[in-house]
């Protein structure tokens, strides 16, 4: 079977007893143990109850019982999510939680009758956006294994992008779905906070963090939305809002915002240009692209006093007092979190009511808010500064830029690779109002329809071997 069949189409022919969910997932085990050596997107593999699991779903067919929509869809679990009788590490050196429990979002998977194959990795502690693991190793591109498939759920998009799984979740504080999927030309889904319940989720920032699918379509990620999506009342930040089905949506007439100066910032010209033509290519299908001015961009150091208190509070009971068991980036940055003032906090969340309240009215004007997904999709291993566009600045500037003040206006996004040809496709970033995924996921299916949006598996790993190409 074709591992990077959509999911979709791959539980459908579980369902209709033309697939074993058995072959289904060993297969993907099988290649996900290959490549591991080469890619290193797993920091476990869970065979044995695996695939009992998928045998579990193929007596359910063959009972005519029915095991779920995501019947014998294999899946990518980052390791910072409970999954019972195995133990969440966060990629790091010092936390290791056996799990009593599972997470809601990975019980609302299996009862959908999804597999979960493995547990992905991730930057130590989801604090970072290489997944350059200090512990585990560096997870790789496989567009070129010498570069970052960014983070921190750089695990889960690499298993993702290399056909090692049919779907994933990650998480997403200040872009951790949607830069790996930039960097991998996947799917990432950023969802409205609150949406997708944080319980057996190890926080990074809790009033931030997020839970969401990476995925090879956008019908994939809309598959996993639907079965992880709704209201926990074990989660304090779970809101109860109706969880629309998405359809598709046509974009003729649809009202696409570009906020400046945001979208000014330096970008790789190849990445500039693509954005450029997909707006073009979204204003051929009917859409009205409103060029927006205004002041959509953050003071300097807002982010890191919005993010870092909580941050700080997450890991003081071990920082500074066993600051030798993280890893030397994320130690430092930790040590900077501790030094963030009561007043730079207080600010800092003035700052995001008023940056909340700004996008309101910019969504009374437009549908959709387009920016890049990321300043730059080529971060060499081992490297902390970039040059883009001429500009030299941090990677985790350049990975950012277009993706953390998302997470603090609470609304959702979605990143799509654009179907252009050669090396890792550039992507592009829708962001809708609170609760419009099943919009954001109508559009992107509707630009999937006119080619706009397209997946293409990279050279670097196939079964083993070097692939004939992107497909």
């Amino acid at each position: 079977m074709d591992p990077y069949l959509p999911a979709v189409e791959q539980a459908r022919l579980v369902l209709a007893g033309e697939l074993s969910a058995r072959e289904l997932v060993a297969g993907y085990l099988d290649r996900s143990e290959a490549a591991q050596e080469q890619l290193n997107a797993y920091t476990l593999l869970d065979r044995r109850e695996a695939l009992l699991r998928a045998e579990l779903v193929d007596r359910r067919v063959t009972l005519g019982e029915d095991p779920g929509p995501m019947a014998g869809v294999a899946v990518a679990l980052k390791d910072l999510i409970d999954q019972k009788g195995l133990t969440t590490t966060c990629g790091s050196s010092l936390y290791r939680h056996l799990a009593k429990r599972s997470a809601t979002v990975v019980q609302r998977l299996e009862a959908a009758g999804a597999v979960i194959i493995g547990r992905a990795g991730l930057h130590e502690f989801a604090f970072g956006f290489s997944s350059e693991n200090h512990w585990f190793g560096p997870v790789r591109n496989p567009w070129d294994v010498a570069t970052s498939p960014g983070g921190s759920s750089g695990g889960s998009a690499v298993a993702v992008a290399s056909g090692l799984a049919a779907v994933a979740i990650g998480t997403d504080t200040g872009g951790s779905v949607r830069v790996p999927a930039a960097l991998t030309g996947t799917v990432g889904l950023k969802v409205t906070h609150g949406r997708v319940p944080l319980t057996g989720v190890f926080p990074l920032a809790p009033s931030l963090d997020t839970v969401g699918p990476l995925t090879r379509t956008v019908g994939d990620a809309a598959l996993v939305y639907e079965a992880i999506a709704g209201p926990d009342p074990k989660d304090p930040y779970s809101v109860v809002e109706p969880v629309k089905k998405p359809e598709p949506t046509s974009v003729n007439g649809l009202q696409v915002g570009v906020p400046h100066p945001w979208v000014d910032q330096p970008t790789d010209p190849k990445l500039r240009a693509a954005f450029e033509a997909s707006l073009e290519r979204l204003a051929g299908l009917g859409a009205e692209i409103n060029q927006l001015e205004d002041d959509f961009v953050q003071p300097p150091g807002m982010i890191e006093a919005g993010a870092y208190s909580e941050i700080a509070v997450v890991h003081g009971k071990w920082f500074p007092s066993r600051a030798d068991e993280y890893g030397p980036e994320v130690a430092d940055r930790l040590g900077n979190a501790l030094g963030i003032t009561v007043a730079a906090s207080v600010e800092a969340k003035k700052w995001r009511e008023q940056l909340r309240e700004h996008t309101f009215d910019l969504f009374r004007q437009v549908d959709v808010l387009a920016t890049p997904a990321v300043a730059s999709n080529h971060k060499p291993i081992g490297v902390d500064d970039l040059l883009v566009a001429g500009e030299e600045m941090t990677y985790r500037r350049a990975l950012s830029m277009f993706s953390a003040l998302v997470n603090f206006t609470s609304h959702p996004a979605i990143v799509l690779p654009l179907s252009e040809a050669g090396g890792p496709p550039p992507a592009l970033q829708l962001i809708g109002p609170d609760w419009s995924e099943h919009r954001l996921l109508g559009i992107g299916t509707a630009l999937e329809q006119a080619g706009i949006v397209a997946f293409r598996s990279p050279p670097a790993f196939d079964a083993g071997q070097p692939s004939p190409g992107p497909r």
